[in-house]
């Protein structure tokens, strides 16, 4: 089934709202991987931005059927 322009253009808005929990992630990913001895303190807010995203992800996924 092809989408309409109108679910074209919520897809669009969902990708955006997973790419700013991906860019976190990566973040979060960076400090482990390069500066854990430095910056380990920031993981915690990093970890709550990710909850906060996805609740927001998860939460506009579910008022359309087209997205699951």
């Amino acid at each position: 089934m092809a989408l309409t322009e109108e679910q074209k253009e919520i897809k669009k808005q969902y990708a955006g709202y997973k790419r700013k929990v991906t860019e976190v992630a990566g973040d979060m990913h960076d400090i482990v991987e390069d500066t854990i001895w430095t910056e380990y303190t920031r993981l915690p807010e990093l970890s709550e931005k990710i909850i906060v995203l996805m609740e927001d992800v998860n939460n506009f996924k579910s008022k359309y059927d087209f997205l699951k």
